[in-house]
C-alpha cells in the first residue's frame, strides 16, 4: 500500500498523554479530509488512553471501536511498578484520521482541539503549520509608520504613493504568497539572526503573519500620522520589494480616503485601540465606530459602482451612545433620598470619573445605596457584579492568575490562567452589542485589600481610560470599557483601614454618607413615616449621635431598618447587641459607662 503524501515542511507533531501515560506521534498529511482541513497520520507505536470519557462523540467512539476489533489498537502490558496507572492502548500500525482533531479525540479519548493539541518538540502548535482558516469577510488593521527608524513614511510616502509596508530589512525572498507562521518563524530566525532580541523575533512573527497572510484585499487600514487618523483600503496583495534603507520592503496598496481626523478628538473605544504598541493592531473589534467615522461601508461590486471600487456612501444606522438614565421621582422615593439634586451630582459623578466611593460609618446604606443605584443606571442585576476585599486579596483573584484547576475530562489538576471578577465583567462589557450599555462593578470594602497589589498595572487605566496597557499574565492588550463603572464602599470607622493612598484618592470621586448629613440624617425618620411606625427610634439615633464626638463612630440609621427591631422588645435587644458594642470600641479603656452615657435609658431621659 503507498505511504500517503506528508505536507511538505510540516514536522511531526506530539500528544503527551497526563501521569506519565507516554506520547503520541503523527503527521500532517497533504490530502485534506472531509471538512476541509489536512488529514493526520497518527503513527505506530503511539500510546492511546483506553478509556473514553462522556464528552467524547459518537464519531469517534465507532472509530476507536473498530480500530480495537481490528486490532489497530492493542493493549500496552500492564507495569508491575505502576498498578494504580490508568490502561493504555498502543497503535498497532499508522492509522490515517480526517484531521488532527480527530486524531486528537483519539488518543485523548474525548473531544479536543487538534490545532492546539498537537505539538512540536520545541512546544509550537500544530496550528502555525497550517495555511489560514476562515476569517471574517472584512477586517482592520492599524499599521504604524511615522516612525520607521526616525522617518515619518506616513507623510512621505503612504498617503503620497497609496500603500502601506513594513520594513522587513533583514527578511529573505519570501517562496509563499501566505506563508504560514512557522514559515515566517524560519524566515526570522534565518535573517534576524544576531540582530533581535527572542522577543523582538516572537513579536516580528506575529507581525508578519498579520500583514502578509491575515490582511486581505478590501480590509479597512487606519494609520496615524502627525496627530491625525487616517484611513483607507487595502487594495492589493503583500508585495516584497527593495526600498531605500530597507524601511518599506514589504507593502500593500492602499486607497487612502481624503478625510482625517485628529486624534483628540476620536471616539474613546477608538483611542483605546489605538493606543497598542505594535507596529499591526488587529482593529475588527472597533470596525462599526471606524466606518462611523467615514459614514461608509465596504465598497460594493466594482462593476455596480462604475468600476472605480470605491466606497459608497450609504445610510448606516445610528451608533448608540453611552449614557446614564436620568434619576426618576420614583428611584428618588425608593430610596427615601431628601433631595432629587444629591442624587442627580451623583450621576453627573458617575459620568465625569467613572469611579465613585461611598465612604462613612457602618450602618449608613452604602452598600444598599450602590447596588440600587447600578442598577438603576445598568438597567438590572445583570449588569452588576459584586466583590468584597479583604486583606488577602490579590490581583491574581481581582483580575485574572494561574489558579490550580481540576480538569473535568482527565481529572488532572493544572494551574490555568483563570479571569477574575474585573476581567469578566469587562469581557462582557465590551461585547458587540453590549458597549452602549453601563455595567458596574461594585467593590465593597475597598480599603480592606492593598490597593496597590490588587489593582497593579490596572491602577493606570482607572485614570487614563483612553489608553491600554501590556497584562501581566496574560500579555494581552488590554483598556478599561468606557461603559464599565466602578462604585466602592468605605468604612471609616475602622482606624486601622481608614486611609487610602493619594493616587487612589486621585482617581475616585469620594462622596460621604454620613449620620449627621443628609441624606442620611433623616433617613430614618423618613423610612419610619412610610413604614408607619412610631417616630421614636429617629428620636434616640439622633439624640445618641450627638453624644458621640467622633463623626467617624456615628452610627447609621439602617441598624434600626430592619423588622427584628419592632418585635416586642426588639429595640432594647438592638441597642445592647448592635450598638453599644460599637460604642464600647470606641471608647476602650477610657473607664466609661457605656450604657450610663449611650442607653436607651439615658437618651429617654434626655428627651424634653
Amino acid at each position: 500500500m503507498p505511504q500517503p503524501d506528508r505536507l511538505p515542511g510540516a514536522p511531526e507533531f506530539r500528544i503527551k498523554l497526563p501521569k506519565d501515560g507516554g506520547e503520541a506521534r503523527g503527521h500532517l498529511l497533504a490530502e485534506f479530509g472531509g471538512n476541509g482541513t489536512h488529514k493526520f497520520l497518527l503513527l505506530e507505536g503511539s500510546t492511546v488512553a483506553a478509556e473514553a470519557w462522556p464528552g467524547l462523540g459518537d464519531h469517534a467512539r465507532r472509530v476507536r471501536a473498530d480500530l480495537r476489533a481490528s486490532g489497530g489498537l492493542v493493549d500496552v502490558p500492564a507495569d508491575p511498578d505502576r498498578p494504580d496507572a490508568p490502561s493504555r492502548w498502543t497503535v498497532a500500525h499508522d492509522i490515517e484520521c480526517n484531521s488532527s482533531s480527530a486524531a486528537a479525540a483519539l488518543v485523548y479519548g474525548y473531544d479536543a482541539s487538534g490545532p492546539e493539541s498537537w505539538r512540536t518538540a520545541e512546544g509550537h502548535p500544530l496550528a502555525d503549520y497550517l495555511s489560514t482558516s476562515w476569517r471574517s469577510p472584512r477586517k482592520a488593521w492599524l499599521v504604524r509608520g511615522s516612525n520607521v527608524s526616525g522617518h515619518n513614511l506616513v507623510r512621505q510616502l503612504w498617503l503620497k504613493e497609496g500603500f502601506v509596508s513594513l520594513a522587513g530589512v533583514h527578511l529573505p525572498p519570501l517562496e509563499e504568497t501566505d506563508p504560514t507562521k512557522s514559515a515566517l518563524r524560519r524566515y526570522v530566525e534565518e535573517g534576524y539572526e544576531g540582530a533581535a532580541s527572542y522577543n523582538q523575533k516572537r513579536g516580528l512573527v506575529d507581525e508578519l503573519h498579520a500583514f502578509l497572510t491575515q490582511m486581505r484585499v478590501d480590509d479597512t487600514v487606519a494609520t496615524i500620522g502627525d496627530g491625525r487618523l487616517h484611513i483607507g483600503r487595502v487594495t492589493g496583495e503583500a508585495v516584497q520589494t527593495s526600498s531605500p534603507g530597507g524601511l518599506s520592503n514589504l507593502r500593500r496598496t492602499v486607497t487612502w480616503l481624503p478625510q482625517s481626523h485628529a486624534y483628540e478628538d476620536l471616539p474613546e473605544e477608538i483611542q483605546q485601540k489605538l493606543s497598542v504598541q505594535h507596529d499591526v493592531v488587529d482593529l475588527t473589534g472597533i470596525l462599526d465606530a471606524l466606518d462611523g467615522l467615514v459614514g461608509r461601508t465596504e465598497r460594493t461590486d466594482p462593476a455596480a459602482a462604475d468600476g472605480t471600487g470605491e466606497y459608497l456612501t450609504v445610510e448606516r444606522p445610528a451608533q448608540r451612545e453611552l449614557s446614564l438614565p436620568d434619576i426618576t421621582a420614583e428611584l428618588t422615593t425608593d430610596l427615601l433620598v431628601h433631595d432629587r439634586a444629591w442624587l442627580d451630582e451623583i450621576r453627573e459623578l458617575l459620568l465625569d470619573e467613572r469611579q465613585l466611593v461611598f465612604y462613612g460609618p457602618p450602618g449608613t446604606g452604602k452598600t444598599y445605596l450602590a447596588m440600587k443605584l447600578a442598577e438603576h443606571f445598568g438597567g438590572g442585576p445583570e449588569q452588576v457584579k459584586i466583590v468584597q476585599f479583604h486583606p488577602s486579596y490579590a490581583y491574581e483573584d481581582f483580575f485574572e492568575g494561574f489558579r490550580p484547576v481540576e480538569d473535568p475530562e482527565t481529572r488532572d489538576v493544572a494551574f490555568r490562567l483563570t479571569a477574575g471578577p474585573l476581567r469578566e465583567l469587562a469581557d462582557l462589557a465590551s461585547r458587540e452589542g453590549n458597549r452602549h450599555i453601563p455595567h458596574f462593578l461594585i467593590i465593597d470594602e475597598i480599603n480592606r485589600a492593598n490597593l496597590a497589589k490588587v489593582f497593579g498595572e490596572l491602577y493606570f487605566l482607572l485614570e487614563y481610560r483612553t489608553r491600554s496597557v501590556r497584562l501581566t499574565y496574560s500579555g494581552d492588550d488590554f483598556a478599561l470599557p468606557p461603559n464599565l463603572f466602578v462604585i466602592g464602599t468605605m468604612n471609616t470607622a475602622d482606624r486601622s483601614i481608614a486611609l487610602v493612598d493619594a493616587a487612589m484618592r486621585r482617581r475616585f470621586a469620594f462622596v460621604e454618607l454620613s449620620p449627621r448629613a443628609e441624606p442620611t440624617a433623616g433617613l430614618l425618620a423618613r423610612w419610619l413615616e412610610r413604614e408607619e411606625r412610631d417616630p421614636e427610634p429617629a428620636r434616640l439615633l439622633d439624640a445618641l449621635n450627638a453624644r458621640i464626638d467622633d463623626a467617624d463612630f456615628a452610627i447609621g440609621p439602617s441598624y434600626l431598618m430592619k423588622p427584628g427591631v419592632y418585635r416586642d422588645g426588639g429595640l432594647d435587644r438592638t441597642w445592647r447587641t448592635k450598638i453599644l458594642p460599637l460604642l464600647e470600641e470606641h471608647h476602650y479603656g477610657e473607664g466609661l459607662d457605656i450604657a450610663g452615657r449611650y442607653g436607651l435609658a439615658s437618651l429617654r431621659e434626655q428627651r424634653p
